[in-house]
C-alpha cells in the first residue's frame, strides 16, 4: 500500500441500491464497478476509513467512534428486505479519538458519538469497495450551516491520517435535487458536472477558489438545492489540497439522463 493513501469524493447513488441489482435492472452497474476498483488503485486494503457522509449534520462536527456500529436505514419506499440489510464492518474508537485531536488542534470543535449507526451514504458507497466488512469505519458528520470553507479546513486538519493508513472517503452525490432525479434534472446535472470536472483540473489554489464558491457555477442550485450531498467533496478536498485531482466515475446518462461524477484526489 501507497505511503500515503489519496481521498475520494464518490457519487453514492440511491438508498440501498447494492441490495437491489435485479430491480434497478443495470442501472448502477458502471457505478458498482468504479467503486469496486478502488481497492486496486489504493493497492489493498486500508488500516481503516474515515467516510464523510452526507447522511449526518450537527451543530459541530462529530465523529462515530462506538466498537460495533449499528445500522441506520435512512430512506423510505424500499422492498422490505432492505431493512434488515447489515454491514458489519467494525468501529475504531482509537480512530475516532485520533480524529477528534486532530480537528481540535485545529481549533475546530468535533463531538464524539459512540451511538452512530452506518447510514446508507456510508454502507451503500462502501459494500461494493469492501465486500467483506473487514475495514473498521470511522463517520464524519457535516457542520450544520454547510460553510464550505469549514469543511474544506476539517479536511486540511485530518490530512496526517492519509500517512498512517487510512482512507478518506467524502460520499454524496455530484447531483441531488430529488424533486429532478430524472429526465427534468438532465440539462441541470449536466452544466453542472462539466463545471465540476473543470474546476477539477485547475491548478490547486484557484480550484479550492473555484470549489469554495461553487454556488456561481452554472444550474449549481438546480443542481444542489441543498448542498449536503456536495459538502463531503470539500474534505476530501482539503485533506489532498495541493494533489491533482482524477475523475474515477462518469456516466451521461446515470438513471436515463443525469451526468454524475466521482474524484480521486492524490
Amino acid at each position: 500500500m501507497p505511503t500515503r493513501l489519496p481521498t475520494y469524493f464518490l457519487s453514492h447513488g440511491g438508498g440501498p441500491w447494492p441490495w437491489m441489482k435485479a430491480e434497478f435492472g443495470g442501472a448502477y452497474d458502471v457505478l458498482d464497478a468504479a467503486l469496486r476498483d478502488i481497492p486496486r488503485q489504493v493497492n489493498g486494503k486500508p488500516r481503516a476509513v474515515l467516510a464523510v457522509t452526507a447522511h449526518w449534520e450537527g451543530g459541530e462536527f462529530a465523529l462515530s467512534s462506538g466498537a460495533q456500529p449499528g445500522m441506520i436505514y435512512d430512506y423510505g419506499g424500499f422492498p422490505p428486505h432492505t431493512y434488515q440489510i447489515r454491514y458489519p464492518a467494525p468501529g475504531s474508537p482509537e480512530l475516532a479519538a485520533r480524529a477528534q485531536a486532530l480537528l481540535h488542534d485545529a481549533g475546530i470543535r468535533a463531538g464524539l458519538d459512540a451511538g452512530r449507526g452506518f447510514d446508507h451514504g456510508t454502507f451503500s458507497a462502501l459494500y461494493p469497495v469492501f465486500p467483506e466488512a473487514d475495514v473498521p469505519i470511522v463517520q464524519l458528520s457535516l457542520k450544520r450551516g454547510l460553510d464550505p470553507l469549514e469543511h474544506l479546513e476539517a479536511g486540511r486538519a485530518l490530512r496526517p491520517l492519509r500517512d498512517e493508513g487510512v482512507l478518506i472517503v467524502g460520499s454524496g452525490l455530484s447531483y441531488h435535487n430529488l424533486r429532478a432525479f430524472n429526465g427534468a434534472g438532465a440539462a441541470a446535472s449536466h452544466q453542472f458536472d462539466g463545471w465540476l470536472r473543470q474546476a477539477m483540473a485547475l491548478p490547486p489554489a484557484e480550484r479550492s477558489i473555484a470549489l469554495m464558491n461553487w454556488e456561481r457555477a452554472p444550474a449549481a442550485r438546480a443542481a444542489h438545492p441543498r448542498e449536503e450531498h456536495l459538502l463531503p467533496l470539500m474534505v476530501a478536498l482539503g485533506a489532498a489540497e495541493e494533489e491533482d485531482a482524477a475523475v474515477v466515475y462518469h456516466e451521461e446518462a446515470f438513471m436515463g439522463a443525469l451526468a454524475v461524477s466521482s474524484f480521486r484526489f492524490g
